[in-house]
């Protein structure tokens, strides 16, 4: 049975600008499918040294890339619901009643006994970037096909659906399938070098893709240590058929890309305390701009301040993250 309803508009509208995600007077909804975990990160206070363990701070926290985003969603005031998976352990119920006081419905989370909840673990240089990290998601396995079928009705309610990339191929293909039928945009969330592969067969029916730099060149088959051009990259991106491709350049900013127009926005230039989650900010800033019909190039100014803010503060999401932060970041 199919969805009713077109995308961008009230059911059986079509909207004439491909890249708005503007609803009219709807409330917009947005449905997420991915990863919730919990995040360690620790940070040196000077070099670190193979073999042996060096001072410096932990930071334990929540995250999970679809988690990340649908928070800040929520806090930019925005009806998001998450489809997840967390164990019944004492790691799950903080993370889920710390993401439902942010404003996500997590009703539709998975929740298991017989599987940890999924943890990743980075280990950042002393600027705050990432050096390394190990990320465990076996638990995203129980979001499976069958699952996101009987999620028909949000597919249903949703203005736009946001993918990670840790979900299995056969999910995704789910997930992908479901929208195209529903007559949803995706926005995809690449997560990481290695994961991008899982989204690069969905290119041609994903309406945002956000990757950085390398997930960006994985996606484009771009072989490692070729040289790229990123206005090249992002414009080889929408030519595989994405709508909009917004390659974050960390603090080079962004460079952006549809099929009308491009554009290079520099990062805003803010003390790092913790790089982390900066993509999923932006990523959320962007999706919280289009579905107001702002114009790409604004959404992703919009993108910017959200990443602006993020990578000032120690936790993954921004607790103190709102419209009027936002917009006052912008100014700044």
């Amino acid at each position: 049975m199919g969805c009713a309803g077109r995308r961008g508009g009230e059911r059986g509208e079509a909207v004439s600008d491909r890249t708005s995600l503007a609803v009219g007077g709807r409330e917009p909804r947005v449905l997420v499918v991915g990863t919730m975990a919990v995040d360690a990160k620790g940070r040196p206070n000077g070099v670190l040294v193979p073999g042996t363990s060096v001072p410096g701070t932990v930071h334990l926290g929540i995250g999970g890339v679809g988690r990340n985003i649908a928070e800040n969603l929520a806090r930019m005031g925005v009806q998001t619901s998450l489809v997840s998976a967390a164990g019944a352990d004492q790691f799950g119920r903080i993370l889920l009643q710390k993401t439902a006081d942010s404003g996500v419905d997590v009703s539709h989370v998975v929740i298991s006994d017989a599987h940890r909840t999924a943890a990743y673990i980075a280990v950042l240089d002393g600027s705050g970037s990432l050096g390394h990290a190990i990320d465990d998601m076996a638990i995203m396995g129980l979001v499976t096909p069958a699952l996101i079928e009987g999620k028909r009705s949000l597919f249903e309610e949703a203005s736009i659906v946001v993918v990670d990339a840790n979900l299995s191929a056969e999910t995704l293909g789910s997930v992908f399938r479901l929208a195209r039928e529903c007559d949803r945009p995706v926005c995809v969330d690449p997560t990481s070098a290695i994961l991008a592969p899982r989204v690069q067969p969905y290119l041609s029916e994903a309406f945002l893709i956000v990757p950085n730099l390398r997930e960006a060149e994985v996606l484009a088959g771009v072989r490692p240590g070729e040289e790229t051009d990123v206005h090249q990259l992002a414009y080889r991106l929408v030519n595989m058929g994405a709508e909009i491709a917004v390659v974050t350049l960390a603090e080079k900013g962004l460079y952006y890309a549809t099929s009308d127009e491009s554009g290079r926005v520099p990062a805003l230039k803010r003390d790092v305390v913790d790089l982390t989650g900066a993509g999923a900010a932006l990523a959320a800033a962007v999706i919280f701009g289009l579905l107001n019909g702002v114009p790409i190039s604004e959404a992703v100014r919009l993108g910017i301040s959200a990443a602006a803010l993020t990578i000032q503060c120690a936790e993954t999401v921004c607790p103190d993250l709102s419209l009027d932060r936002l917009y006052d970041e912008l100014v700044v």
